[in-house]
């Protein structure tokens, strides 16, 4: 079975759906759903993901399931209730004058001079006993999403055991998934067996790039989900269209054209 994961289109943010840019990019992308070969689609309720969808639905023919828990990653960390996590984020806290509090960060918004003192965020287990997460929602967000997720896997024949899956229906499927770039790097992590701040941290998926996994059964009932492309914006490049920058940050500090 393969799953494909397809980022949204360069997002208007302030309206929730694409911008110029982002429409054309998921046009592109249409031109070359078909080789995919899908027979399911699953997308966010998120405007920006709804949009990019059509694009491929249309050409595909096919409906999609909207699932509220493909909407990008809700979880959220509070700066207010310590120095410590408002280290994290010193360069980004926003205070809101009505409250006299920090308004509440995204989880993975996080600055490397925070994150390089704290490994313990990268390791399998001990990222859910980080202090950046005391009360904070993420890992009740967290636990819903990769149950649903794999819900969703089981129901098309494979069931999470442990760290790998048990085969009760092998099939060669395919299902997309049109979404974010935060929830796709959670899922990921949770296919990659990996704290989540591993792929928010060190991958960027740019706007309709293609991440595609599949699964090996190498031994009989026994399957991994094995990544054969992550963030593929080939289409981008077939169609001359250079990629947006949206989910980088800037390539060298001093380029202050680019997102800091």
């Amino acid at each position: 079975m393969k799953l494909i994961f397809i980022r949204h289109g360069d997002p208007d943010y302030e309206n929730d759906t694409l911008t110029k840019k982002g429409q054309l990019e998921a046009s592109l992308l249409s031109q070359h759903i078909t080789k995919y070969h899908i027979d399911e689609a699953y997308v966010s309720p998120l405007g920006r993901a709804q949009d990019t969808a059509s694009y491929c639905l249309n050409v595909l023919g096919i409906p999609a399931t909207t699932v509220d828990w493909l909407k990008e990653f809700p979880g959220n960390v509070d700066p207010n209730v310590s120095n410590d996590i408002k280290k994290a984020y010193e360069t980004e806290l926003i205070l809101d004058s009505s409250t006299g509090k920090y308004n509440k960060r995204i989880m993975w918004d996080i600055l490397p001079s925070y994150w390089g003192q704290h490994p313990e965020l990268f390791d399998l287990n001990l990222w859910r006993s980080s202090c950046i997460l005391d009360g904070s929602d993420v890992l009740e967000k967290y636990d819903y999403v990769i149950k649903e997720f794999d819900n969703l896997i089981e129901k098309n024949g494979y069931k999470r055991n442990g760290i790998t899956y048990t085969v009760n229906n092998a099939n060669e499927k395919t299902i997309v998934l049109f979404c974010h770039y935060g929830i796709t790097s959670v899922l990921l992590s949770h296919l990659w067996n990996v704290s989540p701040f591993v792929p928010l941290q060190f991958t960027a998926l740019a706007p309709t790039s293609i991440t595609e996994v599949v699964t090996e059964e190498r031994q009989k009932g026994i399957a991994t989900f094995r990544t054969l492309r992550l963030g593929d914006i080939s289409h981008l490049a077939i169609g001359n269209e250079e990629p947006s920058f949206s989910a980088r940050f800037c390539e060298t500090y001093e380029n202050f054209s680019q997102r800091h």
